[in-house]
Parts: structure tokens; sequence; C-alpha cells
């Protein structure tokens, strides 16, 4: 059973929506959506902006252009976060809050650092 959630771990069992577009980047055409399940094999955060990116093994997709199952892409979470999201309990919670704990620090520490480079540039 699926429940929503504003946090994703690795090992998270998640569902998703996410518009599919066509033509290029520079004139995309929005053709429709798709929901997509996966797992979450990785996440980090990026040093420079903090963007989360996830890696994620595609379970199930349904939808315009659905992604073949055992497909291992990667997300930024703010596209994953956008149209809500949901996640499988795991059989024990006990170990995803450690998880979790352990993620949201490494997110604290990049922004810390995040924050101490954009004030050292502002000193010159």
């Amino acid at each position: 059973m699926f429940t929503p959630t504003s946090s994703i771990v690795q090992g998270d069992t998640i569902r998703f929506k996410e518009a599919v577009f066509a033509g290029s980047f520079r004139s995309p055409k929005f053709v429709g959506e798709r929901t997509i399940t996966a797992k979450g094999l990785k996440e980090s955060y990026g040093g420079e902006k903090q963007q989360h990116t996830f890696t994620l093994e595609i379970i199930a997709c349904e939808g315009i252009e659905p992604l073949t199952s055992g497909t291992v892409t990667r997300r930024k979470g703010r596209n994953i976060y956008r149209n809500g999201t949901e996640r499988e309990a795991w059989a024990d919670e006990e170990a995803r809050r450690s998880v979790a704990s352990e993620k949201h620090a490494r997110g604290d520490v990049a922004r810390a650092a995040r924050e101490e480079r954009k004030n050292g540039y502002d000193r010159f």
C-alpha cells in the first residue's frame, strides 16, 4: 500500500507522476503524463546547488511513452516531488528512520557548505 510522502530515501519503493514532452528542449510540447513505480537505488546531493538526485530502478510504468521495467534512470528530487509522491511502508520502519536521519544529516552539511561558499564570495 502506498502513502503520500515528502521525503524519499534509498531503499524506498515510490510512485510518482511526471510530465512527458516531445520535440526539442528549446521548444518542448507537452504530450501527457506517465506514472512511475520505482525502487530508490541511490541518492545524492549536488555539492554546488544542493540538487537532490535519485537513481531509480523502474518497477512499472503506465501512461505516455512508458519506461521499461528493470531500466535504471536518474531523476532530480524536485521533479519526483513536483506532482506528489507516494511510498510503500518498509517491513522495518525503524531501519528507514535511520536511513532518513543519515540522509538529512548529509543535506544539512551540504547546505552549510553552500552557505559558507556563498558568504565567502560576498567578501570579494
